[in-house]
């Protein structure tokens, strides 16, 4: 298709300016709908006059309704728009800058998604077509078991997740670690429920906090219910997690200041697993916890990481420092061009 395309900009150069520029449009005003022509204008870079063209046009395709509150997309104008994503992703060589990222960060794949979610919140919504998207393709026909982390970011993915279920293949979703002690709706428990019904498969919970004391964490392990999930999550063939800002993390988990400033001294940049990564990926401090442990990701055929935005392109190379080889990485452009920014310098 590459090729095909490199024919149509010689031949006529103007049309795919066109088509970029109308592109763009169209994702600017799914990312901020509704919105204003003013402030459109601001965000394209264009100026009112020229946009009221470009916007006049598109309403004529019924691809976009104009209202007092603002511009917002027709269902005909979304299917255009979430189309035309996949064209020129092709087009401006993000597959290229994928291939970069994968090779610098030694992982088996990556995922770039348009936009910044620092930003733009609808850059963070657009992971969970796409994690579906990677299960619906990877995983095999048959039982699957799939253990999820909590957080912000796996609860918008889990929110914007679609159906899985096929006559042939069955989802498991289980937490891969107890609680937190953080708001209910971003525990795992709640994450791995709520992939389950937007994706049509089951799941099972862990009724146990994550932080324990070494003597309760003992007992805790004898417990016929713990037992039995914990049975599950370490047959999983699938991970899905995410990758935190260190200090972020240990805040919400409610650690001490004695070890906020560990951290602090330690320059900790990352957190996942219950571990804490400096910028060169050591391990300077891990939590005793209940669940899923890092070193038992090497054994596990598919583990898909979330992160993105600008401000955590540390964390991720941090982590994924420690990452198994077969991880996926979805990501966003803005947390992938500081990376390989930082690879250039």
């Amino acid at each position: 298709m590459i090729r095909d395309l490199e024919m149509i900009e010689r031949i006529a150069p103007d049309m795919m300016q066109t088509v970029e520029r109308r592109f763009r449009i169209l994702r600017n005003i799914y990312w901020m709908q509704p919105v204003g022509r003013r402030i459109l204008a601001q965000k394209v870079n264009e100026t009112e006059r020229s946009l009221r063209t470009e916007t006049d046009f598109l309403k004529q395709l019924n691809f976009i309704n104009a209202s007092k509150s603002g511009m917002t997309l027709t269902e005909e104008g979304l299917q255009v728009y979430k189309g035309l994503e996949v064209f020129m992703a092709e087009y401006s060589g993000t597959r290229v800058r994928e291939r970069e990222l994968s090779q610098k960060l030694g992982i088996a794949r990556c995922i770039i998604v348009a936009g910044d979610s620092d930003e733009e919140e609808k850059v963070l919504e657009s992971f969970g077509a796409i994690v579906s998207d990677v299960l619906d393709n990877e995983l095999p026909d048959g039982d699957n078991t799939i253990a999820v982390m909590g957080g912000t970011t796996m609860k918008t993915v889990a929110q914007n997740m679609e159906h899985l279920e096929t006559p042939n293949r069955h989802n498991l979703f289980v937490p891969a670690r107890g609680g937190v002690g953080e708001t209910i709706n971003i525990q795992a428990n709640s994450i791995s429920g709520m992939m389950a019904e937007k994706s049509g498969g089951d799941f099972k919970v862990l009724y146990v906090p994550e932080q324990v004391s070494p003597e309760t964490y003992e007992n805790l392990l004898h417990e016929p219910t713990v037992q039995r999930v914990l049975e599950l999550i370490s047959e999983a063939n699938c991970v899905i997690h995410s990758i935190g800002s260190a200090l972020h993390m240990a805040r919400r988990r409610g650690m001490s200041l004695s070890e906020l400033d560990m951290l602090t001294n330690n320059r900790a940049v990352a957190e996942s697993f219950g571990y804490f990564f400096d910028e060169d990926g050591e391990v300077i401090y891990k939590i005793p916890r209940i669940g899923l442990q890092l070193k038992d990701l090497k054994g596990i055929p598919y583990v898909i990481a979330v992160a993105g935005g600008k401000s955590k392109a540390k964390a991720i190379e941090a982590y994924i420092k420690n990452a198994p080889k077969q991880t996926w990485l979805i990501t966003d452009e803005g947390a992938a061009n500081q990376i390989l920014k930082e690879a250039t310098l």
